[in-house]
């Protein structure tokens, strides 16, 4: 039985500049600057990586950059499947004192992303979808393609919303409409995002929703229109929330394809996400984490 999960999405290096005080425009403001592994896709298989076989696809710069981010995911386990071409692309990650991130990419040769073998799904149960991967570029078509192809091979999808502004940028109705056509197994979105996709007053029919605000309660909306509602354990302190959300992504995956219950999952993914609070950017290493965490 196929027992893989792949995730298809962006590699990039993440510049996180963590400030205690407002940036001031046109001076100096303090900060403290570190560099990581970014990419929500990439983020997700090294959290899962020491659950579950997980496997990479994607591109990433053929340079000295992209090298040492796919030696990185090979040393976390994962099976690095990446076209290599063109130049890495960078996230600079503005995080303010309260651990909010603010964003800027420049996703270069994440978004050129060609055709995926067919070969590159095999063994694989579970293929995950951050919506970074539809936003443009020769990527969004690749993804869309390898979505196609996992439908007719009968392999589960799962969808991150991953950005209300990658939301607004492939457009709403689009995005809806995509799942629609592939029905994913599972929706993941934040509260923000939640909002940009209407879910309250249009739900979603046939796919299940997992919903996270913060440290308000993760609601799953199951596809019969059950709800589970599961608290957030509190943190004491949230340094940096980079990485939080892909981190709940690998812990709710490998949770289901280990056929635990829903709020077993969550309780996996709160667990997950917790681990990258107080680190810079999603650069945690993840320990090994049981249903009952």
């Amino acid at each position: 039985m196929p027992d893989r999960l792949a995730v298809v999405g962006d590699l990039v290096e993440d510049v996180v500049v963590w400030t205690d005080s407002p940036v001031e425009r046109g001076t100096d403001t303090p900060a403290r600057v570190f560099r990581s592994r970014g990419g929500s896709a990439a983020n997700v298989a090294v959290a899962a990586a020491g659950l579950l076989p997980t496997r990479f696809l994607g591109c990433v710069g053929d340079d000295a950059l992209g090298d040492g981010l796919v030696r990185e995911l090979a040393a976390a386990a994962v099976d690095v499947r990446a076209q290599r071409r063109g130049r890495t692309g960078t996230v600079v990650v503005l995080v303010d004192a309260d651990g909010e991130r603010t964003f800027l990419p420049d996703r270069a040769a994440a978004a050129d992303l060609g055709p995926v073998p067919p070969e590159d799904l095999d063994g694989v149960g579970l293929l995950h979808v951050p919506a970074y991967g539809l936003l443009g570029g020769r990527t969004a078509g690749s993804v869309r393609d390898l979505l196609d192809l996992a439908g007719r091979l009968g392999i589960d999808v799962s969808l991150d919303a991953s950005s209300w502004a990658v939301l607004r940028t492939i457009g709403v109705e689009a995005f809806r409409a995509l799942v629609a056509q592939v029905r994913p197994v599972v929706l993941l979105a934040n509260a923000d995002e939640a909002r940009e996709l209407d879910l309250r007053r249009r739900p979603l029919t046939g796919t299940t929703v997992v919903l996270k605000d913060g440290a308000s309660p993760t609601v799953v909306v199951h596809a019969d229109g059950g709800v589970l509602e599961v608290p957030v354990e509190p943190v004491a302190h949230v340094r940096d929330s980079t990485g939080a959300g892909d981190a709940f992504a690998a812990g709710w995956l490998s949770a289901r394809m280990d056929g635990l219950d829903d709020r077993a999952r969550v309780l996996r993914a709160h667990a997950l996400a917790r681990q990258v609070l107080a680190s810079p950017g999603a650069g945690a290493s993840f320990a090994a984490t049981q249903e009952n965490p």
